[in-house]
């Protein structure tokens, strides 16, 4: 995040740190994209961190976290995660919305994201998660737990927590926030091919209407012989 200042990724790396969620930006414009979000980005991937990347949210209805979501989406186009990409909703005004209406929020960030291809999920307080958020949305989405406690009594579902606040790393200046991860997020979210994982798509006869105007280079193998050249849909 910008407030931590230029990292070492290469420090945090050889302090034994296995993976990093990084912030990408806050709102509803492309300018509140973290300022540090593509060195971070960069600088983690170079010193084989698997990242992941949240957004947070000021949004007080579903247009507005639609927004923010078409906002997050543009700027981690192109990247890759091998973790899940979060929606970060904890502002008071927010959850004096009331339940209802915060499920709705989360509900319109979420969907939009997952719908463009990413393993998306939530990050939020235990107590947030009791009293704000519905349960269709604790059941499909993946957790991201924010309770910062030795031993959390949260009893839902949750894939990673955030367990202190105050956590050193060397190459990164002040507090850190300090998780566990209790899947394997880069072999599920590969295998699905999603956050910007494709899969390798099959080339077959498309006689659809619509599809969209592209080329494609193609590497095909026969037999022994290799032929490589550029194909355009009709």
């Amino acid at each position: 995040m910008v407030w931590n200042g230029k990292i070492d990724w290469q420090k945090v790396r050889a302090d034994g740190i296995d993976f990093a969620i990084i912030r990408a930006g806050y709102g509803r414009l492309a300018s509140q994209k973290d300022d540090r979000f593509e060195e971070n980005y960069a600088g983690a991937k170079a010193a084989g961190i698997p990242v992941g990347a949240y957004w947070y949210s000021y949004a007080m209805g579903e247009d507005e976290a639609r927004q923010e979501a078409d906002v997050f989406l543009s700027v981690i186009k192109g990247k890759q995660f091998e973790f899940p990409v979060y929606f970060d909703l904890e502002e008071k005004k927010q959850f004096d919305l009331g339940k209802e209406k915060v499920s709705a929020i989360m509900r319109a960030f979420l969907e939009g994201v997952e719908a463009a291809g990413y393993f998306v999920g939530l990050y939020s307080s235990a107590s947030s998660l009791t009293t704000h958020t519905a349960d269709d949305i604790k059941s499909r989405y993946t957790i991201w737990l924010a309770h910062w406690v030795e031993q959390t009594n949260y009893s839902g579902a949750y894939g990673v927590w955030q367990h202190s606040e105050k956590g050193r790393v060397n190459g990164i200046n002040g507090n850190v926030d300090l998780d566990i991860c209790y899947k394997d997020f880069p072999t599920i979210i590969k295998g699905k091919g999603l956050n910007g994982w494709g899969k390798t798509p099959v080339l077959t006869p498309d006689k659809s209407e619509n599809k969209q105007d592209s080329t494609v280079t193609a590497t095909i193998k026969i037999g022994t012989d290799t032929y490589k050249g550029t194909l355009m849909k009709e």
